[in-house]
C-alpha cells in the first residue's frame, strides 16, 4: 500500500498564522501536556481559540497538532505566544530520577509473557 505524503499546509497560510516566524519554542516537546488556563478573547487569532479549546483538560502537543492539522513547528510556535500570554501552562512528563525508579527487568519480563499468552 503506497502512503500518500504529509500535507504540512499551504505554505502562505502557515507563515500568516506564525506571522512569519519559524524558530519554535523549544519547551514544548510532543508529549508535553497543554492546559487552558483562560478563556479566548475577542479578536483573538482562530488557531488560538482552538488551541484553548482544546486544551480544557490536559492535551498533548502531537494531539494538538492533529486536531488543527498543522505542522509540530508551527503549533510550538502558537503555544509560545499562548504561554508569554498567560493563557496555558505546560506540564512536561517526568524522567525517571535514577535506575533504582524503573521496574525490575524480572517484572517486565513476567509482563511480556503474559501479554504473549493473550
Amino acid at each position: 500500500m503506497m502512503r500518500k505524503p504529509v500535507d504540512t499546509g499551504d505554505p502562505d497560510r502557515l507563515y500568516t498564522v506564525t506571522g512569519g516566524r519559524s524558530t519554535a519554542d523549544d519547551s514544548f516537546d510532543l508529549v508535553t501536556l497543554v492546559v487552558s488556563e483562560s478563556q479566548p478573547t475577542a479578536g483573538m487569532q482562530s488557531e488560538l481559540v482552538r488551541i484553548l479549546e482544546l486544551c480544557r483538560h490536559p492535551t498533548a502537543v502531537v494531539e494538538i497538532a492533529a486536531e488543527l492539522k498543522l505542522p509540530i513547528t508551527v503549533v510550538r510556535i502558537l503555544l509560545g505566544d499562548l504561554l508569554d500570554m498567560g493563557c496555558i501552562t505546560a506540564r512536561h512528563p517526568r524522567a525517571a530520577r535514577s535506575v533504582a525508579s524503573l521496574p525490575d527487568s524480572a517484572l517486565l519480563k513476567e509482563v511480556l509473557h503474559g501479554l504473549r499468552n493473550l
